[in-house]
């Protein structure tokens, strides 16, 4: 807070305190006074009157948008002028001018006490928005460094920091960059912050805090090897050398990571850990270590990565996975473009289990594909919103680009079964060759004057045994409806048939 601030807060509790008995300044300007040059407010909201009198035309400026001042200018003679302000949970003030005949007297005016008193992470999280609270933690880890979006943590909850602002508003990216003051602070050092509460997706934040206090932490890893905290999937020795000016070393392995991740020794200020092969997906944790002096405990962490298979999923498995740095691989048939991506890089991928979105995917832009190509993407599982998707995505291989032709132009196509194409038309029957029901989708389909035979409708690309089953029942298709296949062409005894059975989508006939 303002040194000014605090004058202002004072005089104006003094001058609650006196009741009726008004302090007046020692001297009075002849062009203009005022009947109070203190305005107070309650915090439930409200207004208060102050008279003007002036010797001619005067105006107040300098009014918050928090604050009405109404009328906020007038004539030669006596005025009352009411400040008004709705209700408030944080004590505010504001400091205005009145000038008038070229001269200039303050009117400062106070809602409530612009004081904060200190919170834990707790009592800010069952808080209400929009409040500001003051609080002390330690900083577990850091976000975005050019903004100060960072994690803090007192023991009692965590919040989450959205952005880092100095006494002049400006963020580390406009101050110089992080490690410039006062920004010059890192995972477990003790800091106190002050800003207001907002909760967005139900993430508790205290926005664009200024930092009150902070107390480096004793304990920091000097040098890591390998330098860039990443193991071979192999595994191996992965070594933490640490600055640390506490007594003693003390190590927490994450106990999901234990399973992979033992300490050999500890020499020192050296810990020597055990990273064990790797025959699953990329994973990842954050060691932490601790010191202690003076009855106080310090803390710093350090975070590792280790290289790991890419698992071929369907998308109903990915779809379940959980958030992290494993990689994916999927196949299926790109089933539309994500048109709130303006850079043209995103799309979806429907096999037969499932559909997900592939977010920017970095090649994808060049590579010319559309909708109703076969590709197979690479990506760790992500989210947005709680709606999951593929992100750090790529497009691996190209299964096949698929052409979208007629009726007509498919029965004079040549046999290929590396040639896929996208057909439409009405279905004539559910009927197979032998005239028969059954449960593979075998039918018929027609534009109106040409016919073509579908040899099996299975729910998306990749289906196999017992999936390919049934899918017409269970997707309430009927005769009528417009349906749309994507396959190869091929002959058997004679008879042209449509196969590879990819269903790609259909219209009910009603």
């Amino acid at each position: 807070m303002k040194i000014k601030n605090i004058l202002v807060s004072f005089v104006a509790v003094l001058a609650l305190a006196l009741g009726c008995d008004q302090i007046e300044p020692d001297h009075y300007l002849s062009e203009v006074k005022v009947s109070t040059s203190y305005v107070a407010i309650s915090m439930d909201g409200g207004s208060t009157p102050v008279t003007v009198d002036a010797n001619g035309s005067w105006t107040i400026t300098g009014a918050p948008s928090w604050l009405t001042v109404s009328p906020a200018s007038g004539g030669a003679g006596s005025t009352t002028v009411t400040f008004s302000a709705a209700k408030t949970l944080d004590g505010r003030t504001a400091e205005l001018a009145l000038a008038c005949e070229g001269k200039t007297q303050n009117i400062n005016v106070i809602q409530g006490l612009a004081v904060v008193s200190p919170a834990t992470c707790k009592e800010v999280i069952a808080g209400p928005d929009s409040k500001t609270y003051l609080v002390t933690g330690v900083v577990t880890s850091i976000a975005n460094d050019q903004y100060g979006n960072w994690y803090l943590n007192d023991g009692t909850g965590e919040i989450y920091i959205y952005g880092t602002v100095n006494s002049s508003g400006a963020y580390p990216k406009d101050s110089g960059g992080w490690g410039k003051s006062p920004f010059d602070f890192s995972v477990g050092d003790e800091i106190t912050v002050q800003g207001p509460k907002t909760t967005y997706n139900g993430t508790v934040e205290l926005v664009d805090v200024t930092v009150v206090k902070l107390n480096k932490s004793l304990i920091k890893v000097a040098e890591t090897d390998p330098e860039d905290a990443k193991l071979p999937l192999e595994g191996g020795n992965f070594t933490v050398k640490l600055d640390n000016k506490g007594t003693g070393v003390y190590v927490e392995v994450p106990a999901a990571a234990q399973e992979w991740l033992s300490i050999s020794s500890i020499s020192g200020n050296t810990v020597v850990f055990k990273v064990a092969p790797n025959a699953g997906g990329d994973r990842n944790t954050k060691l932490v270590f601790k010191t202690k002096s003076g009855g106080k405990e310090y803390s710093t962490e350090q975070s590792l990565f280790q290289k790991g298979s890419i698992l071929a999923v369907s998308v109903a498995e990915f779809l379940a996975a959980p958030i992290d740095d494993t990689q994916y691989r999927m196949s299926g048939v790109i089933s539309a473009a994500y048109p709130s991506d303006k850079q043209g890089k995103s799309f979806y991928i429907k096999d037969w289990s499932g559909e997900t979105l592939v977010y920017r995917a970095e090649n994808f832009k060049d590579t010319g594909l559309k909708v109703g190509d076969i590709v197979t993407v690479v990506g760790k599982r992500g989210a947005y919103n709680n709606n999951p998707q593929m992100v750090s995505g790529t497009v691996e291989t190209v299964i096949a680009n698929v052409e979208e032709i007629s009726i007509a132009d498919f029965l004079t196509k040549p046999d290929d079964k590396n040639k896929y194409y996208m057909v439409t038309g009405t279905i004539k029957d559910l009927l197979g060759s032998d005239g028969k029901e059954n449960v593979y989708g075998n039918l018929h389909m027609t534009d109106g004057t040409n016919e073509l035979y579908v040899y099996g409708c299975y729910p998306g690309y990749g289906a196999t045994g017992d999936n390919r089953k049934n899918f017409i029942a269970n997707a309430g298709i009927h005769v009528g409806d417009q349906l749309t296949m994507i396959g190869y062409k091929d002959t058997y005894k004679g008879l042209i048939e449509l196969c590879g059975g990819i269903y790609f989508s259909h219209t009910p006939a009603n």
